[in-house]
């Protein structure tokens, strides 16, 4: 995997953000009930994160499901300030449409040149990002939450995934999430504990 621009390199990373799949695992499994508006993720803060630790422009994808005919405008309005693209995608009940709508957009970044950096946790995109991950003018990246990414995805970073916490790396929110952790010792505090 090379971290360096060279030949090739589009000089874009590419922030595709499964919205569903934070907001899910936040609410569900960190908070156990809805997450309040300051609980939420800063999502300007994931741009700025990617432009500055791959120090390139980014495009970011926020992918949402509006199976049921009616957007957030409020939210919509917010992305699109930040410099989101929001893509509020529909189909049929059964559909997962966020999943088949980033599947279909990591195949697609997978034929051109561009960097990618993943928001999810969601094992049904390991076979898209393993193929990203397998192109040698290509830094592919994972942020999520790491003690809930999937198996599927973790497994990558033998092969060059790159993952980035959330909450700790891209320091995404404005209030300290209750979180049991895996701690490095080298990072550990006792004081916050007492």
């Amino acid at each position: 995997m090379s971290t360096a621009s060279g030949p090739g390199r589009s000089g874009t990373t590419y922030v595709v953000v499964d919205g569903e799949n934070i907001d899910a695992t936040l609410g569900t499994a960190i908070l156990q009930a809805r997450p309040a508006p300051d609980q939420r993720p800063r999502w300007e803060r994931v741009l700025a994160f990617a432009q500055k630790e791959w120090g390139q422009d980014v495009k970011g994808l926020f992918f949402l499901n509006a199976s049921n005919g009616s957007l957030p405008m409020s939210f919509v309005q917010a992305l699109l300030a930040i410099g989101f693209q929001p893509i509020p995608l529909s189909g049929e009940s059964h559909e997962k449409v966020v999943d088949i709508g980033i599947k279909r957009t990591l195949e697609a970044i997978a034929g051109r040149a561009g960097d990618v950096m993943l928001v999810s946790h969601d094992g049904d995109f390991a076979g898209e990002l393993a193929t990203l991950v397998e192109d040698p003018e290509r830094r592919t990246g994972l942020i999520a939450f790491r003690e809930f990414t999937s198996t599927s995805l973790s497994g990558l970073v033998a092969q060059g995934l790159q993952t980035f916490d959330l909450e700790h790396d891209v320091n995404a929110f404005n209030v300290q999430l209750p979180r049991v952790r895996i701690i490095p010792l080298e990072d550990f505090d006792p004081t916050f504990y007492l």
